[in-house]
């Protein structure tokens, strides 16, 4: 496999090349060297016209999807890289450019996802006037640890099937926001000691629309606060999951945790079966009006 050329991040973005003109446009920041590939070949799949991947480290990837990707140098290992990469994205793209972002080893599911594209959906959500769609970031894990050192199994990966809840989301005035909330599970709840507060939510914001002076911040919400909407006003609006090995890899590999943690299964864990509508039938995601 033939080693992605590697382009000046700032330098590339003020060019406003052509793959970016028009979306669905895919950002995937490259944290380790765990299923790359798969993760860049997956959205690909999905529907995304091209996918800018940021990694300061080679990457190589099979000759077939080399011309659908870009790859920027980043450091993704930094605090909150999300942050300026995905913020400097939207300033590149012409405004209304529908955009995602996620890491590697996460992967996109949305309603019928099996037989419609993300450009389908989005071009419904469009429709609807929303401008954002809400993710629900569900962990990922290897049931045996010791074949699996990294947590990772593409194979025959485990994720808890309950376990998820939400709370009411406050403004820095004590007063509920309207349409948002907290919502919790998974790793992040099951083994929260090893996390920080501010890193336990599993709600993320990945697809939106660029707009000026639009911001994403650390916490995975926007500047806009109608982005950090779940629905609508006067209905039920479509959700998508993102399917983790994220925190299982930190929490096996992170000094702090990793000599504590020896089994990421639990009475509650469900084999998943790569398919959105195993995610539908347990309510982790909704099709909204979209049938």
């Amino acid at each position: 496999m033939p080693a992605l050329p590697i382009l000046d991040f700032r330098h590339t973005l003020a060019q406003q090349p052509a793959a970016l003109a028009k979306g669905p446009i895919a950002i995937i920041l490259v944290e380790d060297d765990a299923i790359v590939a798969q993760t860049v070949s997956h959205h690909l799949r999905r529907g995304f016209r091209h996918v800018l991947l940021l990694s300061d480290q080679s990457q190589d990837l099979p000759e077939d999807l080399a011309p659908l990707v870009t790859q920027l140098a980043y450091d993704t290992r930094r605090p909150d890289a999300h942050v300026e990469a995905v913020n400097a994205v939207i300033a590149a793209v012409p405004e209304g450019t529908w955009l995602y972002y996620c890491f590697n080893a996460e992967f996109l599911f949305h309603p019928f996802c099996e037989t419609r594209t993300v450009g389908e959906m989005l071009a419904f959500h469009t429709e609807e006037r929303r401008a954002a769609m809400l993710t629900y970031v569900i962990d990922l894990y290897a049931g045996d640890l010791a074949a699996r050192g990294n947590a990772v199994d593409l194979d025959a990966p485990l994720f808890d099937r309950t376990g998820y809840y939400a709370l009411g989301r406050r403004g820095p005035d004590g007063r509920s926001r309207e349409r948002q909330l907290d919502f919790h599970g998974g790793l992040r709840w099951r083994f929260e000691e090893f996390l920080p507060s501010d890193r336990r939510r599993i709600d993320r914001i990945s697809l939106f629309r660029s707009a000026p002076d639009l911001r994403v911040t650390a916490d995975h919400r926007f500047s806009v606060e109608e982005y950090n909407t779940y629905s609508c006003p006067w209905h039920h609006n479509l959700t998508a999951v993102v399917a983790s090995f994220r925190v299982a890899k930190a929490l096996v590999t992170n000094p702090g945790s990793r000599d504590h943690v020896r089994d990421l299964a639990w009475r509650n864990s469900c084999r998943f079966d790569w398919t959105g509508q195993q995610l539908m039938d347990l309510g982790l995601m909704e099709p909204g009006q979209w049938f």
